[in-house]
C-alpha cells in the first residue's frame, strides 16, 4: 500500500459520510411524515398489516441504514488494512462502527417502545435526545476518519483549547436536542398560523414538546453566538488558514436564515429537511475546526509494502 491508497481511503470515507447524511435526512422524513410505525411494531423485519406510503418510507430508511452498515464495515476493514497500528484513522473508523451499531439499536428501541408516529409521551423526549446525540457522535467520527486519512494530526485531549472546544460542541449538541424537540412538536401539533403556534407554546396545559419548543430560538441565538465567537477568535492563528472558520460562520448564518424561514412558513417538510442538513453540515465543519485547533501531532504514515 502507498500514500495513494490513503488518499483513496479518504475519498471513500468522505463518500460514506455523505451517504450517512442522506440516511439521516431520510430519517427526518420518516419523522416528519409520521411514518415511524410504517412497519408496525417489528424490527428489523417489516411486516405491517397492509402496505402503505408510510411502510415504503420506513422500509426505505431501514434499507438505507443496512447499506450504510456495510459501507462503514468496509471502512473499518480498509482502515486496518491501509494504516499502521496507532493511526488515528483506525480509531475513527472503529468508533464509527460502534456508533452505527448503537444508532441501529436506538432506532429499534424507538420502534419497539412505539416512540414513533403520533406518540407524544415524555419517554419519547428522552429517546429522541439519546438518538440525536448518538447521531452527532457518528457523524463526528466519520468526519474525523476522513480528516485523519489525509495525514491530519491526532488530538490533544487536555488543556484550555480542548476544554473550550468541548464547551462549544456541547452547546451545539444542546441546540440540536432543542431543534429535534421543536421539529417533533411541529409534526405532532401542526398549526394553521404563526399566532396559533405561539399561543400553544405559551399555554401551560400544552404538551411538553410545545412548551420546550418555545426555548429553541433562545438556545439557537446563544449557541450561534458561541460558535461564531469560537470561529472568529482564533481564525488568524489556524494552521490551515481562516477558511474553515469562515465556513463555520457562513453555515451559522445559513442555518439561522433557514430557521427563520422554517418558522414563518410553519415548518413545511422540505424546509425541515434543509434545516436539518444545514445543521449537520455545520456540525461537521465545527468538529473539524475544533480538531485542527487541538491537534497534538501527526499520525504514523500509511503502510508501505514492497511491490512483488
Amino acid at each position: 500500500m502507498s500514500a495513494f491508497d490513503a488518499r483513496r481511503f479518504g475519498r471513500f470515507a468522505w463518500a460514506v459520510l455523505a451517504y450517512t447524511l442522506a440516511v439521516i435526512v431520510w430519517g427526518a422524513l420518516v419523522r416528519a411524515t409520521g411514518s415511524g410505525a410504517g412497519c408496525g411494531n417489528h424490527w428489523p423485519f417489516c411486516t405491517p398489516p397492509a402496505t402503505t406510503v408510510a411502510t415504503v418510507i420506513e422500509f426505505t430508511h431501514r434499507a438505507m441504514t443496512g447499506l450504510d452498515a456495510i459501507a462503514v464495515l468496509a471502512l473499518v476493514v480498509l482502515a486496518f488494512r491501509i494504516f499502521p497500528p496507532g493511526h488515528a484513522a483506525r480509531l475513527g473508523a472503529a468508533l464509527s462502527a460502534v456508533f452505527l451499531v448503537t444508532e441501529s439499536l436506538l432506532g429499534a428501541a424507538l420502534v419497539k417502545l412505539e416512540h414513533v408516529a403520533q406518540n407524544a409521551s415524555t419517554g419519547r423526549l428522552y429517546s429522541l435526545s439519546c438518538h440525536l446525540v448518538n447521531t452527532l457522535a457518528l457523524v463526528a467520527c466519520l468526519a474525523l476518519t476522513a480528516w485523519w486519512a489525509g495525514g491530519r494530526p491526532r488530538l490533544r485531549l487536555s488543556g484550555k483549547p480542548f476544554r473550550t472546544a468541548v464547551s462549544v460542541l456541547a452547546a451545539v449538541i444542546v441546540l440540536g436536542i432543542s431543534g429535534a424537540i421543536a421539529a417533533l412538536g411541529d409534526t405532532l401539533f401542526p398549526a394553521r398560523s404563526l399566532a396559533e403556534a405561539l399561543a400553544r407554546d405559551f399555554d401551560p396545559a400544552a404538551s411538553i414538546f410545545l412548551r420546550l419548543r418555545l426555548w429553541h430560538p433562545l438556545v439557537a441565538v446563544l449557541a450561534s453566538a458561541a460558535v461564531v465567537w469560537y470561529a472568529r477568535s482564533g481564525a488568524r492563528a489556524d494552521a490551515a488558514g481562516p477558511r474553515q472558520a469562515h465556513l463555520v460562520v457562513g453555515l451559522v448564518a445559513a442555518q439561522i436564515a433557514a430557521g427563520v424561514i422554517n418558522l414563518i412558513l410553519l415548518a413545511p417538510i422540505p424546509m425541515q429537511l434543509l434545516h436539518l442538513l444545514l445543521a449537520d453540515l455545520l456540525w461537521i465543519a465545527l468538529v473539524l475546526l475544533c480538531a485542527a485547533r487541538i491537534a497534538a501531532g501527526p499520525s504514523p504514515g500509511p503502510r508501505v509494502f514492497p511491490r512483488p
